[in-house]
């Protein structure tokens, strides 16, 4: 099933990308949510308008480039977005986002797939890298501050991170003692369920018998008399 993105998702796609899906990723997870739409002929043929729009405003040679290049490397972009308290966002900061700010603050438009970076994920201070055209690179200072407050100093934001890793490692040896109890159980478990399969057959066994030696002959005596 074809469907167009409406947001930038991990493993599929960018925003305003025609990608083919399974039918049940889209009805289950990528519609519900609002996160795409289905690609109807009529909406395919808007978004290439839109995006022979917005090629206009792209660099066509070297010369416009440069001339991008140098503003692009005096450029610092700001994201205010919702963090906690070691630096993790809630979302991220993706290439679509940086498009979006270049273009409502310096009205320079840019390939999205010509910015590398992966979606960014902690506050802190970043060097995006855009290829603005063939053999045009530059670096764009790019900062993701927590919203309502002050991106801290560098070494405030390595300690940070620090802590969330050592948070993490922690959860992950308190996650591995449960596992093994879960291990424990389940062959106990195993071990009750085979004893009591055992005992049964066992009284079944019981039951199917024969009458012992001394039955018999204590009844072939009573019959001689």
């Amino acid at each position: 099933m074809e469907v167009i993105l409406l947001s930038d998702v991990d493993d599929v796609g960018l925003r305003g990308d025609v990608v083919s899906v399974a039918r049940g990723y889209a009805r289950n997870y990528l519609l519900p949510r609002r996160l795409a739409e289905e690609a109807t002929p009529a909406r395919v043929a808007e978004l290439r308008k839109i995006d022979d729009q917005r090629a206009r405003h792209e660099a066509k040679t070297f010369e416009q480039a440069q001339s991008i290049a140098e503003t692009l490397a005096k450029t610092v972009l700001r994201f205010e977005v919702k963090a906690g308290p070691t630096g993790s966002l809630f979302g991220s900061v993706t290439p679509t986002d940086i498009v979006d700010e270049l273009w409502s603050s310096q009205k320079i438009r840019v390939d999205r797939r010509k910015i590398d970076t992966d979606p960014i994920k902690r506050i802190g201070r970043y060097q995006v890298p855009i290829d603005v055209f063939q053999d045009v690179r530059v670096e764009v200072k790019t900062e993701v501050i927590p919203e309502g407050g002050e991106l801290p100093s560098d070494e405030e934001l390595e300690a940070m991170e620090a802590a969330e890793r050592a948070e993490q490692a922690e959860a992950d040896e308190s996650t591995e003692p449960a596992a093994d109890l879960e291990e424990i159980l389940a062959e106990e478990d195993a071990a009750e369920t085979a004893e009591a399969e055992a005992a049964e057959a066992g009284e079944g066994e019981a039951e199917a018998e024969p009458e012992p030696d001394w039955r018999a002959d204590a009844d072939a005596a009573l019959r001689n008399e």
